[in-house]
Order: structure tokens, then C-alpha cells, then sequence
């Protein structure tokens, strides 16, 4: 009899770690899944506004789009979708101190490897799990992000924001965050 309690715990440790590491998997590869989308979204939107009408409209998309397709995707998948960074263009995108850590993390796992874009998982004092994924600095972010912003740019950068702390970057720096916070479940 105890054999068989033995075997029919081990079991249902074996199960529910399995269970539990599918959960996992299936919720990140979810997350994942619309961090991509709010990338992919407004990298064609900032692209066409930049070929519409140069860079000074496609600082103009960013600044009222970004903060529209992350509402969008947040309303439609029932979570907080936005972006932080540890310098931010948009003081409402500043990080907590819980997302600071983890900024800062991805610039030495970036600096161990270039190739691999950083992701984690946090969960907050209250108990609610927030997903980041690194934004890596990119060949067509440069224009608006890079060491050597044009007059142009600088001006439109100055009018939108007054307060702009995110230029400088180089290609393959952390640019940033995507922020995905998921609500507390009653699992």
C-alpha cells in the first residue's frame, strides 16, 4: 500500500511540474506573442508616416500611435500592454523600480550576447506578473534614437518632447522594454 502512495505522489509531483511548466511556456510564448504584435504594428506605422512625410511625421505617429496600439492590444487580450526604458522620450513610459532592475539586466545579458534579445518574467509585491522584452536599438531607429540626430529631428524632438532623454543610442544598445502586465488570477 505505501508502494503505491509512494508511486501515486510521485506521480502527481511529476504531473503537475509538467502541467505547471507548460503553463508557463504557453503564457510566454502569449506574451511574446503581443509584444510582437505592438512592435510590428507600430514599426509599419512609424515606417509609413516617415515615408508620408518625413521624420518629423513619424515622430508625430509615435507620440499619438504608440500609446493607441498598446490601448488597442490591451483591450483585446484583457492585460496592460506599453513600453519603459531607462531613458524614456515619454515620462508616462518611466519604469517602476521593479522594471528598473531588469532594464539593467538586459544591457549585461545584451553585452554577454547580441544575439539573444533579453526576456524575464517579475512578479510584483502585490502578486501580478509582469513580462519584459528587451527592445534592441535597430538600423531604422537610429534616425530618431541614434548619436547624430539631424536639425530636423532635433526640432521635432524638442516641440513633441521638451524633456526627451532617449537619443544617443547605437545600434544593438537597449533601447528599452516591452511591458506586459498580466492580472492577478484566481487560480
Amino acid at each position: 500500500m505505501r508502494i503505491f502512495i509512494s508511486f501515486f505522489i510521485l506521480t502527481t509531483l511529476i504531473f503537475s511540474a509538467s502541467s505547471t511548466a507548460a503553463s508557463v511556456t504557453t503564457e510566454t510564448e502569449q506574451a511574446r506573442s503581443i509584444a510582437m504584435q505592438l512592435q510590428q504594428r507600430l514599426g509599419q506605422e512609424l515606417k509609413a508616416g516617415i515615408q508620408a512625410g518625413g521624420p518629423r511625421a513619424g515622430i508625430q505617429v509615435c507620440k499619438e500611435r504608440a500609446p493607441e496600439i498598446a490601448a488597442e492590444l490591451s483591450q483585446q487580450h484583457g492585460i496592460e500592454v506599453g513600453r519603459t526604458a531607462l531613458r524614456v522620450r515619454n515620462p508616462n513610459n518611466a519604469p517602476e523600480s521593479i522594471h528598473r532592475d531588469v532594464l539593467e539586466d538586459f544591457i549585461d545579458r545584451l553585452a554577454d550576447d547580441p544575439n539573444q534579445v533579453p526576456e524575464t518574467w517579475v512578479t510584483t509585491d502585490s502578486g501580478e506578473r509582469h513580462y519584459l522584452r528587451a527592445i534592441v536599438m535597430q538600423q531604422q531607429c537610429v534616425l530618431c534614437h541614434g548619436k547624430m540626430i539631424g536639425k530636423p529631428v532635433q526640432q521635432a524632438l524638442d516641440e513633441f518632447y521638451p524633456d526627451d532623454q532617449a537619443t544617443g543610442f547605437a545600434i544593438g544598445d537597449l533601447r528599452g522594454a516591452f511591458l506586459l502586465k498580466f492580472p492577478l488570477t484566481n487560480d
